[in-house]
């Protein structure tokens, strides 16, 4: 009886998210593995992650578009031997990431970091990254990973939350941005063993039919392992938390390749020469980096040091100007600043980043009409609870309180220091007007059959003069009313009691003699007058 139950739930849960349980056969190796998300879903959740995943990590490199058209030449040609071509949308992005790694949403959206680019040595080996990354999306190790997940939680794969990320170029200071549960669940999962070993087998096959030399895929595991040396496990495990390199994974690539045609392109010097560029800079890239630990570590003056020497390779580079700005705003110059991220919004429209903070110096410099547009402009390629704080500020400063309260609702959700301070605002303009959306209510009866009212604070700020209202019936069937206050304060999360001074001979009947509300409350320190989000 039990065991139905759970199974009558589980179904239940699945058919509330729109799912069917069931069993299809994997398109690459042609086995029956569980999976109940089906290709629209792949392609639904590969299109929507995209540009929030790419945005919250750096965004697109854009100062070399030959070189991205390479990669999309070289990954269309290895993309041409997917098993699913025409059911998956495949697309292809280098991400503006020192960081030597790859990665593969749902539907076929892929990514390599520009840091991985300049460790590999020909067109083979870059083909074997996304040989390998483009079998995760065929072989629909997500959609399946996901799968696994929701016999356990089912209809996770839907929930929405707010992740803090600190992006270290921004004085220090953290930008909580709204990315998806299940985007970084899909780039953080460690995918099994199977799924890791078929990307690798079955990468190396689509290798070989694109025309390539499948020991670039060798020389890859290869480059991964000098990569790994020494490195710290810590390194390591953010490097390449879902593809591990390992001595095995380079035997088991050597003997796929000895199956193989032992002829393909190669390319060596045509790679060379699409990364001249890249190269060059890199060591631009690298001052950067170097700028951005030493302003995390609060050295602004070796960061400036290090970031004159990455502008002076490469002054047109967006990120250098953002961070130019971050130590102008650092110093308090916020017209400076302001300038500086007006240069990287131009230098690259499609990061948030540069309109983000322009949206902020024209609110500090009070322009609100210039502030709204940035911050507009950051919301649509990466919403932040930043962004959404602001223009609510904005908005209720106009009179538009609807919208004030949607902006401070979804900053609201942020576990960061904005989102205590919008939730603050959402309190003071809300909770008069609906103090039970935040009071949770709950009847009980002591041994005494006492009725008692449970309150409980939903949230992030302490509250006081709770006002509870209630009505019941008395053993003589009359109907009376009532009112308590807690004057408190209940903090945050917290949970307090409060007797209604009403004694019931049946306590079982409780549900149907007292009923109860929260009709009033108000922030603890009211008083306190809330700041924006600091520079």
């Amino acid at each position: 009886m039990k065991a139905r139950r759970l199974s009558g739930l589980l179904a239940l849960a699945l058919a509330a998210a729109g799912l069917t349980a069931g069993c299809a056969v994997n398109p690459v190796t042609g086995q029956t593995q569980l999976q109940l998300l089906g290709s629209d879903w792949e392609r639904e959740v590969g299109a929507r992650m995209y540009m929030p995943m790419k945005q919250s990590q750096g965004g697109d490199f854009v100062l070399d578009p030959r070189l991205t058209a390479y990669l999309e030449e070289v990954g269309d040609r290895v993309a041409a031997r997917a098993r699913r071509r025409d059911e998956l949308d495949f697309e292809f992005s280098i991400l503006h990431d020192s960081v030597p790694n790859a990665w593969a949403l749902p539907g076929g959206k892929i990514v390599i970091n520009r840091g991985l680019l300049t460790e590999l040595s020909s067109e083979a080996e870059l083909a074997a990254v996304l040989s390998h990354e483009i079998v995760h999306a065929d072989a629909a190790h997500g959609a399946h990973a996901q799968s696994k997940g929701m016999l356990t939680q089912a209809g996770a794969v839907i929930s929405m939350v707010i992740l803090g990320s600190a992006i270290p170029s921004q004085s220090a200071r953290e930008v909580a941005m709204m990315v998806p549960a299940l985007g970084a669940q899909l780039l953080t999962q460690k995918y099994g063993r199977d799924a890791e070993r078929e990307a690798d087998e079955y990468g190396m096959l689509y290798l070989s039919e694109a025309g390539y030399d499948p020991q670039g895929a060798v020389q890859l595991q290869e480059t991964f392992l000098q990569l790994a040396e020494g490195r710290d496990p810590d390194w390591i495990s953010g490097l390449f938390a879902s593809h591990p390199p390992s001595r095995e994974r380079v035997q088991n690539n050597r003997r796929t390749a000895a199956r193989l045609p032992q002829a393909g392109v190669v390319a060596a010097e045509r790679y060379r020469d699409m990364i001249h560029y890249l190269r060059e800079v890199e060591p631009a890239y690298a001052a950067y980096d170097e700028a951005q630990k030493a302003l995390a570590e609060d050295q602004p003056q070796r960061a400036q040091e290090k970031l004159d020497a990455a502008l002076e390779i490469e002054p047109r580079e967006s990120l250098f100007l953002a961070l130019q700005g971050d130590l102008y705003a650092l110093d308090g110059d916020r017209e400076r600043a302001l300038g500086a991220y007006e240069e990287a919004v131009a230098a690259n429209p499609g990061y948030f980043y540069g309109h983000l903070r322009t949206g902020q110096m024209n609110y500090r410099t009070d322009r609100p009409g210039r502030a709204r547009a940035g911050l507009q402009a950051s919301l649509e390629l990466m919403p932040t609870a930043e962004a959404h704080y602001l223009l609510g500020i904005l908005d209720r400063r106009e009179g538009q309180i609807d919208s004030a309260m949607q902006h401070f609702r979804a900053a609201a959700q942020s576990d960061s220091e904005t989102g205590l301070l919008a939730a603050r605002e959402l309190l003071i303009l809300d909770l008069p007007e609906n103090p039970s959306r935040y009071v949770a209510l709950r009847l009980a009866v002591d041994p005494e059959n006492q009725v008692w009212v449970q309150l409980g604070n939903a949230t992030p700020l302490a509250l006081s003069d709770i006002e509870v209202r209630f009505a019941w019936l008395d053993d003589q069937g009359t109907p009376r009313e009532g009112r308590r206050s807690f004057a408190g304060p209940l903090p945050a999360g917290q949970q307090a009691q409060l007797s209604l001074g009403v004694r019931l001979s049946r306590p079982a009947e409780l549900a149907q003699r007292v009923q109860a509300g929260v009709t009033a409350a108000r922030l603890a320190d009211e008083g306190a007058q809330a700041s924006p989000a600091s520079d």
